[in-house]
Order: C-alpha cells, then structure tokens, then sequence
C-alpha cells in the first residue's frame, strides 16, 4: 500500500522558498521584541494536562491534543499563555520584576480543520508581568512594539484599534444591566460583522428597554484620539460610574503616551467596537489590521490581565501582553499575492568551480567570506556554465563567481551581479 506522504490537515509545509519568507517575517518579529527588551523564554511543547486545563475546560478540553505516556496524563500546548503563566509561578524567585517576556513557537489546537484555519500554528506573543501592580505605563509600551513590528514588515497602512474594558465594563454596571453582560459585549463584538438592522434587532431581544439608546450612543462615538475622549467625557457625566471614569483615564493615559513614544495617530485609533472576547481581560484590549485587507481580520492583538497565574502562585501578578499569529497571517498574505519567493537559498553569493582542481580555491574564498558573516554556496555539482547559471538565477543568489583556470592563473576573481550584469571585484565584496 502506498503511503500518503501528505502533511496532516491544519499543519502548514512550505516550500524552501516560502520558508525563507515566513523565516525573514519572524526574525523582524523577534528583533523588535529583543529591542524593546523583551526577555526570551521557550516552554515544553508539551504539558501536564492538568497545568493546561487549571483555567479552561469546556471548549479547550476538546481541542487539546491530549495523550497518556506511562502514568503520566500530557497533552500539546494550545497556546503560549498558559506555559508562561506556570513558568512564571514556578521560577518567580528567580526573576526581575516587571519581568519582560518574548516567545515565539509552535501550539496545537485540534480545530475543524478549514481554509485558513490551522491544527498547528506559530504564535509570536510578548507579555510585561508585574508583581502586585504594573505601571500603565507598559500598555502603551507593548503597542508601540506591535507599530514597529508593522512598519518595518511594509504590509501598507495599518490601524492599531484601542479601546479599555473597564469603559463597557462601567457602561454596564452604571446602566444596571450586569445581569446581561456577557450577552451585551459579544453583541458589540460582533457589530462589525452584522448589518446595523440585525444589530439592533439582536440589541431589542436582550429586553434593555431605553438602556438599549445607551449602547448605540457608545458604540458609535468615533474620530480623533481627542473627539473620541471627549465623548466618553460627555457620556460620563450621564453614567456617573466610577470604572467607567477609570477606564476613560486609563485610554487617555495609553494615547498620550503613544504619541510620545513615536507612534503616530494615524496608525491608530480609539474604538469602542473592540472587546476582546477574552475574560481574562481587565483594561486595555487592541487588535490590528490591515487597512487594505481587512477581510485578513486582526493580525495582532492583545490587552491588559489583573492576574496570570492565579492558578498556579498566590501572589497578584497583573499583566499585558500582545500575539501575532504568525502561520494565519502568513498564509493570508501568501493567498493575496503579497509575498514574494525569489529565494531558495540563503547564500547571497554562489561560487561555481570550473573542475576539480579550482576546488581548492574556492573553499579558501568561500570560508573568508564566511568568516566576514556572508553567506556563500559552493556548486559541488559538475554543471556547463549554462547550467550552472541557470542553477544561480533559480537559486535567487545576488552574486556569482566563476573560477576556472585563467582566474586561478591571473589571480583575479570578480563577481557577476545577477541584477546588473555588473562585475564586482573580491576586493570589493570583501570591504562590503
């Protein structure tokens, strides 16, 4: 019988030259993290079951990859936040607070497996955990990062949109609707997605009665950082909630510190329509998108949490934190056309030996090259320059150099620009 050497459903398996893409998008993700100073840390891919599943059951429960080893009941990580939240509990003597922490690495969900949608993923998340308290001061920090991860990937125009929860949060409790909280917020997490008549249709059978006309009037305060704040001010003095005065405070505070921080205002926006699902979530929430594709969805998002491992430690540890999920956002771009493969190879330069006996001298070019950080291929095949030309421009090497007898004889050795044509001497490659 002939083995099926197909990839499971949900696991993604690119191509060289894909890879080298999805390689080049993570590395910007990672040295943004590391110039912010974000720590890296990397859990077990796999876990106790019952570390994975202290906070979550139900759904979760379904979807985690779970198996018994021995004695032993295990399962695969679902996502990055639950092993972090058992490291942090289980090493909290030996870490600095506010303890910055990076991670990037594969989890597993066992999902329906559907286009666009994945069994395994990679997820780049970072986290600022406090211990007792953590300044508001890390919320901004944390989408600033997320900007500059954008602007240096030039995906086109982007829109962080930040909202707090403790503004719907207060909303509610100053109307004295809490009985229907969960109902009201998945509602306004959904507008988006329903035409206004079905929002108010759906809005009339959760029976709010004249509360329903404060919910519209939330939900459509938009512009400016500042005519945003405004309304929430305006809308304040009607609700008189305190939790919703502190959550206008705390947006206030987060867009002040954005602008000071270099991040420009129109590449974000206060919005009331972001939630986050998520009930962990305690303050700021953001998520990220496209302009020019919003049909992608959020491509990053995150907020702030009163406490990450309540589970596993008695002690408080608020925090904030941010996700990209790397594998959807990647296959998304590679469905629109907006990645370019021209790479399989990571060397830059490819040295093509002409015979046997200019071996030598191109192993002796190639670990100079090396030993300066470039990164050199050596054609060990036999090929005709045709071929072997033909091999270099399918590589996508920028340079090439042919070393044959007159070149070993003259001791001259220049470099053909693919691009150009243009010769570049060794010379010159080596003051580059």
């Amino acid at each position: 019988m002939k083995i099926n050497t197909k990839p499971l459903p949900g696991m993604m398996e690119l191509l060289p030259e894909e890879q080298i893409e999805f390689n080049r998008i993570k590395n910007i993700i990672e040295l943004n993290y590391a110039k912010f100073g974000f720590s890296p840390i990397d859990t077990p891919a796999i876990e106790r079951t019952e570390v994975l599943l202290a906070k979550a059951g139900g759904e979760t429960e379904k979807q985690i990859y779970r198996f018994k080893k021995g004695d032993n009941d295990l399962s695969l990580r679902f996502d990055l936040t639950v092993p972090t939240a058992r490291y942090v509990a289980d090493n909290i003597g030996q870490l600095q607070f506010p303890f910055k922490r990076s991670q990037i690495g594969k989890v597993y969900r066992g999902e329906r497996s559907q286009r666009g949608r994945f069994r395994e993923f990679y997820q780049c998340d970072i986290d600022v955990i406090g211990r007792e308290k953590l300044s508001v001061n890390y919320d901004a920090e944390v989408i600033s990062v997320i900007y500059n991860i954008f602007r240096e990937l030039n995906f086109g125009d982007f829109t962080i949109r930040i909202s707090n929860r403790n503004i719907i949060s207060g909303l509610i409790e100053g109307l004295g609707i809490e009985d229907k909280s969960s109902e009201i917020m998945a509602l306004i997490d959904r507008a988006e997605k329903i035409s206004s008549e079905e929002f108010a249709e759906q809005l009339n059978d959760l029976d709010l009665g004249e509360k329903s006309s404060a919910i519209v009037e939330f939900i459509k305060i938009s512009g400016s950082c500042e005519e945003v704040l405004n309304s929430l001010k305006d809308m304040s003095r009607k609700i008189n909630n305190e939790r919703f005065s502190n959550g206008i405070a705390e947006l206030s505070e987060v867009s002040s510190l954005l602008k000071i921080m270099g991040v420009q205002e129109q590449y974000f926006k206060l919005d009331m329509l972001i939630v986050r699902g998520l009930d962990y979530y305690t303050g700021t929430v953001f998520e990220t998108n496209l302009d020019d594709f919003k049909q992608i969805g959020s491509v990053s998002s995150g907020g702030r949490y009163d406490n990450l491992s309540s589970y596993y430690s008695k002690e408080k540890l608020p925090g904030v934190g941010a996700s990209i999920g790397l594998t959807r956002l990647f296959w998304c771009l590679r469905d629109l056309n907006l990645l370019s493969f021209n790479k399989r190879s990571e060397a830059e330069y490819l040295i093509i030996p002409m015979g046997k006996q200019e071996l030598e001298k191109s192993f002796e070019i190639a670990n100079e090259m090396r030993n300066q950080g470039k990164n050199v291929e050596i054609l060990l095949e036999n090929f005709n320059m045709k071929k072997a030309f033909k091999f270099a421009d399918k590589r996508g090497v920028q340079y090439t150099l042919v070393i044959g007898d007159r070149e070993i004889l003259e001791n001259s050795f220049f470099f053909k620009d693919m691009k150009t044509g243009q010769s570049i001497s060794l010379e010159e490659i080596f003051k580059k």
